[in-house]
This record gives structure tokens, C-alpha cells and sequence, in this order.
């Protein structure tokens, strides 16, 4: 998924929306509070809700012209009035990590984090990109990458003289630091850039030393379900799911058995893949009616993860963005998969 992104991750672009109506997972049900026989549902939470900025704030030193991961060669003159969207939200994310939050002026669908929570949507159906939306807001420059599109709005987007410059879509922990620093070099703030890749790899070095040590790591499969439009996928290698299971010392159960990227999730696979945990994002359990209904899916409750109920869910926000919190994800992530029942 590094320039191209995969049929499934249309699908799951495309379907992401379905749940916008969905309720909170603490109102779904009392199963929600179940600790016994292997916790229950733990709820991965992110130890800081919003962005923290940079300190100091950088101050764009332009213009400049960077080599934009379509093959473009892309100048940038002004970063007064920034606009950077994704499927993941990720983009967005660094922006405001950067210290530059003042400066953007809308959003996609998954930049939901506080700070930009007011932001007009430049995506009204879906991830789709809207020109209209985008020229109405009038930016002076567009950051994206390959999970967005469509292609022919980006075209109309150049060809109103606005700069786009398209960052690479690689969805692993490793490319982190390489989307902060191609965010960065495009906004004219390359050392603040840098400062950010610092304390991000220090976040998540942080988060691999905390993990405990363990005679047999647990097996996690990860579920993208959205029981309103009828979608049930089991994530593999390539998924990106793969990357922030493994980085918490953990086996992921669809790897495990071959699968790569999403699959279709069927009973047989599911039982093959023998989860300890199963692992969705919060508005999917939503959207099946909670665990009770996650447990009514094929195959589900006859994995070790469905007799002891054991189910985390992370807001879809965080899970796999992949942005400058992403030290902070896998630190909640490790904690609910590993911590103390609570």
C-alpha cells in the first residue's frame, strides 16, 4: 500500500461513514463492563485526547520545492492557509503536531481529534474529495496522499494554482518519521520536522520498552466491521492493523495464517486464526450492537477471544493513523491488551 492503495482499502474508504450515527461504546450495553474471564472489552485510550503542539511553534521558512511522491515536483510559496487530508487522518495530525493548527482550514472525515473537530469537511460524502469544497475554502497549498481522491479532484485543485504535494501512503511505524518529514520539508519547517520525528520515535521507543515480558505473546486478530453496511473483514499482513499488533510484542492472528492486507472474514478462518484478542475499532463494535453482537458474528465466539469475551476496542481515529501520536497509540494499545483488569 505504498503508492497505489489496495481494492480493500477502497472498500474500507468507502465504507468508513456508514456508523456516523452510531452511539458510544459505554452506551451499548453492560457487557461493556465485564472484567472477569480475561478482562472483557478494554477500551484503548490515547493518555492525551488532542494535540500537543510544538514548543517553540516553527515559523515556514518559504518558498520551497519538494519532490512530491507522485513524481511532481511541487513549489510552495505560502503556508498561510493549509488544507491536508487522508482516509487515516494522519496528515492532518502532523500538521497540528508541528505547531501550525492556526494555519489549516479544513479536514477530512478522520481528522476528528479536538483541536480540529470545527473544521469545515472537504470530504461532505464520505473520504471522497469535494473541489468545490476545497475551492471554496481557497487554500494556498493541499497536502494528501494516495488513500484520498478522487484523482480528477486533485487535477482540478492543480489546475486552480493551487500546489499539491502528495505524501507517501506506507501504513508502518517505520514510515512515520518519513511522513512527518515530507509534511514538514512541504510547509517550509524542516527542523521543527525533525524535532517532531524525535519525540515521536521517543514515544514509541518508550512503548516498546514498557511491554512485559511474556512465555507466549498473545495472538490478536484484527476485525474491521461495520454491521450497518455489511461489511466483516479480518486484517493481515499489509494491513497496517499487523504493524501496531507487532509493535506491542503481540502475534497477529491473521498474518499468522497467510492472509494478507483485508480478507473477507469467514467462521473458518476466524476459528484457524485462534485469536487470544480480538481487536476492532470503537465505531465497528458499535455498529454491530457491542460484544454481544460481535459474538453473534461467524465464528467469533468459538475463538479463545469470544469464550472469555476478551475484545479492545480503540477509537478509529488512532488505531491506524499512523501520525505523529502513533507512540502514544501503541502505549494505549499495550496497555489494554496487557494491563491490569480494571
Amino acid at each position: 500500500m505504498i503508492r497505489r492503495i489496495s481494492a480493500a482499502t477502497v472498500v474500507l474508504a468507502l465504507l468508513l461513514t456508514a456508523v456516523a450515527g452510531c452511539t458510544a461504546v459505554s452506551e451499548v450495553g453492560p457487557e461493556t463492563e465485564t472484567a472477569a474471564g480475561g478482562c472483557g472489552v478494554t477500551t484503548a485510550k490515547l493518555a492525551v485526547d488532542d494535540i500537543v503542539p510544538l514548543d517553540p511553534v516553527p515559523v515556514p521558512k518559504l518558498p520551497v520545492t519538494v519532490d512530491s511522491a507522485d513524481g511532481r515536483k511541487v513549489t510552495v510559496r505560502s503556508a498561510d492557509r493549509i488544507l491536508a487530508v487522508n482516509l487515516y487522518g494522519s496528515l492532518g495530525e502532523i500538521v497540528f503536531s508541528l505547531g501550525l493548527g492556526d494555519r489549516v482550514i479544513g479536514r477530512d472525515t478522520s481528522t476528528t481529534f479536538p483541536a480540529a473537530r470545527k473544521l469545515p469537511l472537504v470530504t461532505p460524502q464520505g473520504h471522497d474529495l469535494s473541489a468545490e469544497a476545497i475551492l471554496k475554502i481557497n487554500p494556498t497549498v493541499l497536502l494528501a496522499d494516495d488513500s484520498i481522491g478522487p484523482k480528477t479532484v486533485l487535477d482540478q485543485v492543480r489546475q486552480a494554482g493551487i500546489p499539491v504535494v502528495v505524501v507517501d501512503d506506507e501504513q508502518t511505524l517505520a514510515a512515520v518519521p518519513e511522513h512527518i518529514r515530507a509534511v514538514a520539508a512541504a510547509l517550509g519547517v524542516a527542523e521543527a520536522g525533525e524535532r517532531l520525528i524525535k519525540r515521536v520515535q521517543g514515544e514509541i521507543d518508550a512503548a516498546r520498552k514498557s511491554m512485559p515480558e511474556s512465555a507466549g505473546p498473545p495472538r490478536i486478530a484484527f476485525l474491521y466491521v461495520r454491521g450497518t453496511a455489511g461489511v466483516y473483514l479480518i486484517g493481515g499482513k499489509g494491513a497496517g492493523s499487523d504493524a501496531m499488533i507487532e509493535a506491542i510484542g503481540a502475534v497477529d492472528a491473521g498474518s499468522a495464517i497467510g492472509l494478507e492486507k483485508f480478507r473477507p472474514m469467514t467462521s473458518e478462518g476466524l476459528i484457524n486464526a485462534a485469536p487470544d484478542v480480538i481487536l476492532v475499532m470503537t465505531e465497528g463494535l458499535n455498529s454491530v450492537g457491542g460484544v454481544d453482537g460481535l459474538l453473534k458474528l461467524a465464528g467469533v465466539a468459538q475463538t479463545p477471544a469470544g469464550v472469555n469475551r476478551r475484545i479492545v476496542d480503540m477509537d478509529d481515529g488512532a488505531l491506524l493513523n499512523f501520525g505523529a501520536r502513533t507512540g502514544q497509540a501503541v502505549a494505549a494499545l499495550a496497555k489494554a491488551v496487557y494491563g491490569p483488569c480494571t
